[in-house]
């Protein structure tokens, strides 16, 4: 028998996103729905997933258990963001001004805007203040239903900033319930005082910073800015190389503007992911079809550029790339915070269908952050991670939009989010 601790009872409908880990082609539309269904857990961990009539055969609850009646409501694992830029002060809203009266992100990059802006302000804030700052951003992606996210440095491009802002993010894992994987990205661009000795700034890379870094633990993964105006081919491959000698896994932001072989390089190291992919080739595709990195696209960017190209999410489904989907939450090209809208642009503007959407939020969302077999399913020996929502059916996730719709949110087995609120 199975004795669990806390118990989901009569959800409508539960989108488990079971079995293939990741999912690739058919298996995308795969989307794991049990009706009338019950789940029930023991120590953050899920010990029982079905509908009720297993349970009552399979499950013997005792008085102390708690049980939890989701009449009404659709159930989802808790939601991925793979790709966030999350610790980072100040705004870009005169930037984003400029944007809507026809300047293009390169543009304004010459102005001396973009990225740069942001390392000014994440310089100059406290340690304390960036947190407080980051807190809030992480409650509002709890509230949309996100669990677990992956977060980059990148705009300190130094050593002292850089370590601020990984060392916020290990402060922020132990005091409130989002997971967050760290990813050191002090290769987001050259630092401002070495654009006359780019080599200077490598080699600062390669010997102080990514070594401290890495002997810390303050990293899991590293990742590099891979176009012709910031890393090209060459350094990227150079970095790359030093980075998993030093045991970082690896992630590259290729393709976004320019195609320069970013998506065939992270495939020929073995990357992990490979970021972006508005500008991919055919031969890119082609690549990472028959890889087993997973391509993380982010409509967010196309949307919040108002770009009419976007990553061709259709095509690398078809031809069998691992693809998920994610925020990349930042200040410059991506202001958003919500999971759940990132799931909508992917149905809207990708043209994903809803369960395609759905794994790639959760399960292949997941394994771009290695955490496939803790995370992204509601399958049994995996961290009980549920969102539950005020909706119909699973589909109204997509043809619902304008509103929040998640009433609970369940962490590793304890309520986080509780009708419509952070629980304190």
């Amino acid at each position: 028998m199975i004795y669990p601790d806390t118990v989901i009872a009569n959800i409508s409908e539960l989108v488990t996103c079971s079995g293939e880990k990741p999912k690739t082609k058919k298996a995308m539309q795969e989307a794991g729905l049990i009706e009338k269904a019950w789940i029930a857990a023991s120590n953050g961990q899920i010990v029982f997933v079905g509908q009720e009539r297993d349970f009552q055969a399979n499950v013997s609850l005792s008085e102390k258990a708690r049980i939890i009646d989701a009449t009404g409501l659709i159930g989802l694992p808790g939601l991925v963001d793979c790709h966030t830029h999350l610790p980072f002060a100040g705004d870009r809203a005169r930037e984003f001004s400029l944007r809507i009266a026809g300047y293009t992100y390169e543009q304004l990059a010459e102005r001396g805007l973009g990225i740069q802006t942001t390392v000014k302000a994440t310089r100059a804030i406290s340690a304390e203040d960036l947190e407080t700052i980051c807190m809030k951003r992480l409650e509002t992606m709890l509230l949309n239903g996100a669990t677990t996210i992956e977060a980059k440095s990148g705009y300190g491009l130094n050593r002292d900033d850089e370590l601020k802002q990984l060392r916020v993010l290990r402060s922020l894992a132990t005091r409130q319930p989002v997971s967050i994987v760290p990813t050191f990205m002090g290769a987001h661009e050259i630092a401002p005082e070495f654009k006359s000795d780019r080599r200077a700034y490598i080699k600062l890379l390669k010997e102080e910073i990514m070594p401290e870094v890495r002997q810390s633990d303050l990293a899991e993964f590293f990742d590099i800015f891979c176009e012709p105006t910031v890393f090209n081919l060459e350094e990227t491959r150079e970095l790359a190389l030093e980075a998993l000698k030093l045991g970082y896994k690896l992630k590259i932001h290729a393709d976004e503007f320019v195609p320069i072989g970013g998506t065939e390089l992270g495939v020929e190291l073995g990357a992990r992911s490979v970021e972006h992919l508005i500008n991919i080739t055919p031969a890119g595709i082609e690549k990472l079809a028959a890889s087993r990195t997973a391509a993380i696209l982010l409509p967010g960017v196309s949307f919040f550029l108002m770009s009419d190209k976007k990553a061709p999410a259709r095509e690398l489904i078809d031809r069998g790339a691992i693809v998920a989907l994610a925020s990349d939450f930042n200040p410059g090209s991506s202001n958003v915070l919500s999971m759940l809208f990132v799931l909508q642009l992917g149905v809207f503007t990708l043209k994903m269908t809803i369960e395609e959407a759905l794994n790639a939020c959760t399960i292949n969302a997941a394994y771009a952050i290695d955490r496939q077999d803790k995370v992204g399913s509601l399958e049994p020996g995996k961290s009980f991670d549920l969102v539950l929502c005020e909706l119909p059916s699973y589909a109204h996730l997509a043809y619902e939009l304008g509103r929040n719709p998640v009433k609970t949110v369940i962490k590793q087995g304890k309520i986080v989010v509780e009708n419509g609120q952070i629980k304190k």
